[in-house]
C-alpha cells in the first residue's frame, strides 16, 4: 500500500509518499506560497533526484494537480500510475472535543473540522481547503483520513485540562487545554519505548518537541496526563515567535497602553515574540549566530528557553511521580546539542547525566542515547516523523475499510464442521 500525507497550511502544501510495505518515504516536496505571485514547487526522491522551480500556484487544487503530476512525472516520478496510491491522510491541528481519535473523511467530518476553525482560524481552514481540493483531483472514491494533532492528548485528566475561569466558558465556548504536536508525541513516545526495549505501559515519559513551534509532553503508560500548549499552540514556554504563558495582565496592559484590538494583540503574541521578540531573530540558528558574536539579547534568549524547557520537565516529573526517561525531538531538538546539554545541567537532581562526545555526535539526521551510562534518567534524541504515523492511521483504517466491504468474512475450518 502507498500513501500520500498531506500536510496543508494557509500558503503551503508539504506532501510526502510512503510506502507502508517497507514504511520508506518514496518522495516529498512542498507547494510554497500558494495564492502569491512568487509560488514555488518542489520535490525530492529517495534515490537523490531533485527539483524545484518558481511558479504560479493559484489555489490548492492547482497544488494537488502538480503534486499528482510529479507523482508520475518521467525524470521525477516514483510510481508510474495514480491508481498505485491506495489512500491519502491529511494532518488537521485542532480535533477540539470532536475527535479523539483518526476518523474516515465523510461529509460529517468535514463539517466537524469547519466548526472547529474559530479555534485554530490558521490551520483548520486551510487543512479543510486541503481535503476539499485533494476530493476534487482524486474524486471522492479516493479513501481519505484525517489525523488531528489534539487527539493524543484527549486522554488528559480534566484536572489537567480546565482552565480556572467561569465555568459558562467551557460550556459556552469549549474553553480548555487541548494541546498539540500530538502526532509527533505519539510517535517519539512508542518509538523510544521501541529502543530502550520496554512496554511503553510501563514508562512514564517527558517528550519536548522543541522547534519554531515547541511543545512538553507528559506520557504515562502511553497516555498523555499533561502538556505545554493549551487552547491554541501559544501556550506553553518561549517559541520562534510565540510568546508561550505570560501573566494575562501583562497582555490586558499592552493593550490599554497601546490601544491595540484583540486582533493586533494576538499577532504580537503569535508573530512577534518569543525569540524574535527578545533577540531580534526568530531562527534558533541567527540566535545561535548571534550568541557567539556576544549579543547580550541572543545570549539572555537561550538562558530564558533553557530554563523554561527544565521547568516543564522538572513539573512533568512531579505529575508522574517520576520519570523513565526524558526524549528531544524537532528541529532545535534534533539539531542543538548546546541546549540539550545546558537543560539537562538543571535536572542533576535527578541523577541526569549527558554523555559530552554523544549528545555532540547526535545531530544531522542521527538519532540515540545521549546521557552517560550512569545517568539515572537516560537521555534520547528521536528524531520524530508526524508523517509515517499519518500514514500508519491511513493504513490501519483503510484496512479496517477493506475488511468491512469483504462480503464473507467468516473463515471454517473443514475439520471444525
Amino acid at each position: 500500500m502507498k500513501v500520500l500525507v498531506i500536510n496543508a497550511g494557509s500558503s503551503s502544501l508539504k506532501y510526502q509518499l510512503i510506502d507502508m510495505d517497507t514504511e520508506k518515504m518514496m518522495c516529498k516536496g512542498n507547494c510554497e506560497r500558494i495564492g502569491q505571485e512568487n509560488g514555488h514547487f518542489g520535490v525530492t526522491t529517495a534515490d537523490g533526484r531533485k527539483m524545484g522551480e518558481d511558479v504560479s500556484i493559484p489555489n490548492h487544487k492547482a497544488a494537488f494537480e502538480m503534486v499528482t503530476k510529479v507523482l508520475v512525472d518521467k525524470t521525477y516520478g516514483v510510481i508510474k500510475d495514480l491508481s498505485e496510491v491506495s489512500a491519502i491522510g491529511h494532518r488537521i491541528v485542532q480535533g477540539g472535543d470532536l475527535f479523539k481519535s483518526s476518523v474516515l473523511v465523510t461529509d460529517e467530518v468535514k463539517k466537524g473540522i469547519e466548526s472547529l476553525i474559530p479555534l485554530a482560524p490558521l490551520h483548520n481552514r486551510p487543512e479543510l481547503d486541503g481535503i476539499n481540493a485533494c476530493q476534487e483531483v482524486f474524486g471522492k472514491d479516493m479513501p481519505e483520513v484525517v489525523v488531528f494533532d489534539t487527539s493524543f492528548h484527549s486522554t488528559m485528566p480534566a484536572k489537567a485540562f480546565i482552565y480556572p475561569i467561569p465555568w459558562e466558558y467551557y460550556e459556552k465556548y469549549k474553553i480548555r487545554r487541548y494541546g498539540f504536536h500530538g502526532t509527533s508525541h505519539r510517535y517519539v513516545s512508542m518509538h523510544v519505548a521501541h529502543l530502550m526495549h520496554e512496554p511503553i505501559e510501563d514508562l512514564k515519559i517527558i517528550s519536548c518537541h522543541i522547534g519554531n513551534g515547541s511543545s512538553i509532553t507528559a506520557i504515562e503508560g502511553g497516555k498523555v496526563v499533561d502538556t505545554s500548549m493549551g487552547l491554541t499552540p501559544l501556550d506553553g514556554f518561549m517559541m520562534g515567535t510565540r510568546s508561550g504563558s505570560l501573566d494575562p495582565s501583562v497582555v490586558t496592559y499592552i493593550m490599554k497602553e497601546e490601544n491595540l484590538t484583540p486582533d493586533q494583540m494576538d499577532n504580537i503574541l503569535n508573530r512577534k515574540s518569543g525569540m524574535l521578540g527578545v533577540s531580534g531573530y526568530a531562527d534558533d540558528r541567527d540566535v545561535t549566530n548571534a550568541e557567539i558574536r556576544g549579543e547580550h539579547r541572543s545570549i539572555l534568549t537561550h538562558q530564558i528557553l533553557n530554563y523554561q524547557i527544565a521547568k516543564f520537565i522538572g513539573a512533568y516529573a512531579a505529575a508522574m511521580n517520576g520519570v523513565d526517561v526524558i526524549t528531544f525531538e524537532a528541529g532545535i531538538g534534533e539539531n542543538q546539542p548546546v541546549m540539550r546539554y545546558n537543560v539537562c545541567r538543571y535536572l542533576h537532581y535527578m541523577g541526569v547525566k549527558i554523555d559530552g562526545v554523544a549528545n555532540d555526535a547526535t545531530k544531522l539526521g542521527k538519532e540515540g542515547k545521549i546521557s552517560a551510562f550512569d545517568s539515572l534518567v537516560p537521555v534520547y534524541v528521536i528524531n520524530t516523523n508526524e508523517e509515517l504515523m499519518i500514514a500508519r492511521d491511513t493504513r490501519d483504517i483503510v484496512d479496517k475499510l477493506t475488511y468491512a466491504k469483504t462480503e464473507d468474512k467468516t473463515v471454517v475450518d473443514p475439520e471444525d464442521i
